[in-house]
């Protein structure tokens, strides 16, 4: 099989802070809207952190059975939603054959809130009391599992778990699948519901929080006054097609997905390396693969999580990654907006990337008003810009080492 299958996107579907479909969540995102305030989900009376970027007025019986719901975990609720409108809006059900239909979704934790419930049970009221379901819908796998039964995906269906980068890794790796010929169309992406209360200890509890109270000042990526990262949650899909099939059946097209790079420092489980060797060749591994030269118009999602030392090591990335070109790439983060989705963080930005690319328009980082010295980078600030831009990166770094790069154009 020809190792030149192209890849491109034909359908988005969005459960997330900003709004509960794709359309809603750009709209927002363009407008500069924040989507972080005080934690609903539980009560956060003693916890350093009490703020989080919440998905907010999602109903899952809109999407499945009363029962149904009963049977799974909110991260594969807000997984199965995503992939639903993603496949609806492609129209790809029908046109291609279910064994060359493939699933890979990322989630960098699966269902803590349901090992919370679950434990509770087995600790108060003893081990007879734990759900029979307590496995299958606590498992990090079952998220791809949900989304290949309801869209009877008989091709590989597959978890990326690689902590922050699990999204972007899903969206690379369901990428090479069509490139190397394995599947025709893969519903890819990421989902996380964690904004619960051993997650939130436990990140707390490692100085990765912004204790921060007002929303306008807690997640500041690339900023002075950052002091850590927003939990959020939520869920992006894309159907990725290869090109010539989904030209044949006049599909929309949003894009490419043109490059990816993965790496792992192989240097610490939590801290990236200090010279970002690993993130760096992430970049020019997508930038290579997407044909990258001097004379793009590049704009970076970021990372940019708002944590000290990885807005610091990302900028380092960057720069080694681009050298003098550096300085004319637009960078921003979304994560100011969106809070830090973890496995479903590269699946929104690379959203943003696309929908960036389509319209002509960098969303902003919001919020940031004092930008650090140590992250000289062109930061889109406060409001988005119009921009001719014709190369997107989407950055994903991940506890562990992880480090994924995607890589963007129109077609």
């Amino acid at each position: 099989m020809s190792e030149n299958r192209r890849a491109v996107v034909t359908g988005i579907g969005a459960v997330t802070p900003l709004g509960n479909t794709a359309m809603d969540t750009w709209e927002a995102m363009k407008a500069g809207k924040n989507g972080i305030g005080p934690v609903t989900l539980f009560d956060t009376t003693g916890y350093k952190a009490h703020l989080a970027a919440e998905v907010k007025g999602f109903d899952p019986t809109a999407y499945m059975e009363r029962i149904e719901t009963l049977r799974t975990d909110r991260y594969a609720q807000l997984a199965a939603a995503a992939a639903e409108q993603a496949a609806d809006e492609s129209g790809i059900e029908g046109t291609v054959e279910p064994e060359r239909f493939a699933v890979q979704f990322g989630a960098g934790i699966g269902g803590i809130g349901t090992f919370e419930n679950e434990y509770a049970k087995l600790k108060d009221r003893g081990p007879r009391r734990v759900s029979a379901l307590f496995i299958p819908m606590m498992i990090a796998n079952m998220a791809a599992g949900l989304i290949a039964i309801r869209h009877n995906c008989q091709g590989s269906a597959m978890p990326s778990v690689t902590a922050c980068a699990s999204g972007s890794n899903a969206i690379g790796e369901a990428l090479r699948m069509i490139r190397h010929g394995y599947a025709d169309a893969v519903i890819t992406g990421g989902a996380e519901a964690a904004i619960t209360p051993s997650a939130v200890a436990g990140f707390a509890n490692m100085q990765a929080l912004s204790t921060a109270e007002d929303p306008d000042a807690a997640s500041l990526p690339f900023d002075k006054r950052r002091n850590g990262f927003v939990i959020g949650e939520g869920a992006v899909a894309l159907v990725l097609e290869e090109y010539g099939h989904a030209k044949a059946r006049g599909a929309r097209i949003y894009g490419e997905v043109c490059g990816y790079g993965s790496t792992c420092d192989a240097h610490h489980i939590t801290a990236p390396h200090p010279e970002a060797r690993g993130g760096a060749r992430a970049m020019t591994d997508a930038m290579a693969e997407a044909g990258y030269s001097g004379e793009d118009l590049v704009y970076i999602n970021a990372h940019g999580t708002g944590t000290p030392m990885n807005d610091v090591v990302e900028t380092i990335a960057i720069k080694k990654a681009l050298g003098e070109a550096a300085g004319k790439a637009l960078v921003s983060s979304t994560k100011s907006m969106t809070g830090h989705m973890l496995g479903a963080a590269g699946a929104v930005e690379a959203m943003a990337c696309l929908l960036a690319l389509k319209e002509g328009i960098v969303p902003p980082t919001i919020n940031l008003l004092e930008q650090d010295e140590a992250c000289s980078l062109n930061c889109v600030a406060g409001r988005a810009k119009e921009a001719a831009i014709t190369l997107a990166l989407s950055n994903s770094l991940g506890f562990g080492g992880h480090n994924a790069c995607l890589a963007f154009r129109k077609v």
